[in-house]
């Protein structure tokens, strides 16, 4: 009596195929309620402010309805593994912004001192940009990994970005701060993009050097400390956040870029000293600064009694640089309560200038109320969750501390900006993810999203099945009757 032996059977690539269309059908109903909930604010602010359905209302819908269209039909065609969530999830912000925005617009107070009017109608053309720049990241970055060829191209890629602001000519002061270039009619903020390309250089070099900075040479407190040799990434980081912070005075970009590495290092060494070290130099780079430089001085006194600034801010004859948007945001928060005024109902146009950029989330605070401003949050939280969830799911050291940088940079920043404008830090100057006008900060957000989504496909892509042996498909196993 004989009997053969079969190979064994692998169902991993079945599995996979079909997660792949249960996961884009998911995303496909998460972008039709990404869509839909904005057409229903843009309808409710026009309702609010005249009384009737915005004229633009239709325009608005079919719009962020086709860009939302195509990306999903990017991510199905490229990427049909990827994270299921991390599109709709972006699209609600950026529609959600584009209302605020459009809102801002109809405020004829800003009309008055040239802040508002059109800015809507230019944050969907950014926005168009971004999706643009979304779907090139998708169909030309086959694998992440190829970004680690380019490790210290990235190094002299963020820097020439950071210092751009600073060449005569062509950078712009924009509000005290030298974080803008001016190309013919048009302004562009290059931090947006060094973040994501610090984070790539981040991520190779760390990859490679982990082991040594992960070494200690002795315990203090409970806490293993580095060698000193190996202290010498984290100075050099450090100094460059200074520089940045001193002659571009911009707090934003210079705690978010030190904040970034710091986080990473923490990841790829897994020593909890990095991070004390970290925040202790955070701190004494700050305080030095602040203590010489004016813009930064402004702000912290700003933050310390933002209602002293707003006096003397209104006070005829009183001399030097004061500002009033803080207490104005405070009062935004303060007048939205629990459930908010309604959209279009409240005044956040008084906070002028910066009010559809800088202070944007005031907006929300005030016309959706804590309630709101929590939820935002905690789509905020969800983008971060799911870029953290990437990087657990990463196969390579490179795409985890990618996928870590990438998604701790954003959640950094919307820390900082949220904490800014509701009093809990100095302002920073940073714009909200997706929320704020600005078309670099927009674009730079999508391509980060993209390449979230990329690293999500090549983690959660099924392994391929081993091929099969033809010498084991014909072995008979005779056993004696």
């Amino acid at each position: 009596m004989s009997s053969t032996t079969n190979p064994p059977t692998h169902h991993t690539s079945t599995i996979g195929a079909i997660g792949a269309p249960s996961r884009r059908n998911t995303e496909l109903a998460l972008l039709v309620f990404a869509v839909v909930i904005p057409v229903f604010a843009y309808a409710n602010v026009g309702l609010a402010i005249d009384g009737k359905v915005p004229a633009g209302l239709l325009a608005y819908g079919l719009g962020l309805a086709l860009l939302a269209g195509v990306a999903h039909l990017v991510v199905r065609k490229f990427a049909p593994y990827a994270d299921p969530l991390l599109l709709p999830l972006a699209t609600l912000l950026n529609g959600l912004g584009l209302v605020a925005i459009w809102r801002l617009d109809q405020s004829k107070l800003l009309q008055q001192i040239h802040v508002a009017g059109g800015k809507a109608t230019n944050q969907l053309l950014y926005t168009a940009m971004g999706i643009a720049l979304f779907v090139a990241v998708l169909i030309l970055l086959k694998d992440h990994r190829t970004l680690q060829r380019y490790t210290y191209i990235s190094m002299a890629t963020a820097l020439v970005l950071l210092l751009l602001p600073l060449v005569p000519g062509l950078g712009a002061d924009v509000y005290g701060a030298k974080i803008w270039i001016s190309v013919g009619s048009f302004t562009i903020q290059p931090g947006e993009f060094a973040k994501i390309v610090l984070a790539v250089f981040f991520a190779g070099y760390l990859m490679v050097k982990r082991d040594a900075l992960a070494l200690a040479s002795r315990r203090f407190m409970g806490m293993y400390l580095p060698r000193g040799r190996d202290l010498g990434p984290i100075l050099v980081v450090w100094a460059i956040s200074i520089l940045i912070l001193v002659f571009e005075t911009d707090l934003g970009t210079s705690l978010l870029f030190f904040g970034m590495f710091v986080i990473m290092l923490y990841v790829a060494t897994e020593r909890t000293s990095w991070i004390v070290f970290g925040l202790l130099m955070s701190a004494v780079g700050a305080v030095g600064v602040a203590s010489f430089e004016p813009h930064i001085q402004v702000r912290v006194q700003a933050w310390l009694d933002p209602m002293h600034e707003y006096v003397l801010s209104r006070t005829p004859g009183v001399t030097g640089v004061h500002s009033d948007q803080l207490q104005q945001a405070l009062w935004a928060f303060g007048s939205g309560g629990t459930l908010g005024t309604g959209w279009g109902q409240g005044h956040s146009e008084l906070i002028r200038f910066a009010a559809n950029s800088d202070f944007i989330f005031a907006t929300f605070g005030e016309e959706l109320g804590l309630a709101g401003v929590m939820a935002i949050l905690l789509v905020y939280g969800l983008i971060a969750e799911r870029g953290i969830r990437t990087a657990l799911a990463a196969r390579d050291p490179f795409g985890k501390l990618l996928a870590v940088g990438l998604s701790g940079g954003f959640a950094l920043q919307v820390f900082v900006v949220a904490g800014g404008v509701m009093g809990l830090i100095p302002l920073t100057g940073m714009t909200m993810p997706f929320l704020a006008y600005g078309g670099s900060s927009v674009i730079a957000n999508w391509a980060l999203i993209g390449i979230l989504i990329r690293i999500s496909d090549t983690a959660r892509r099924p392994a391929p099945a081993p091929a099969a042996n033809p010498d084991a498909e014909m072995t008979q196993v005779v056993r004696p009757s």
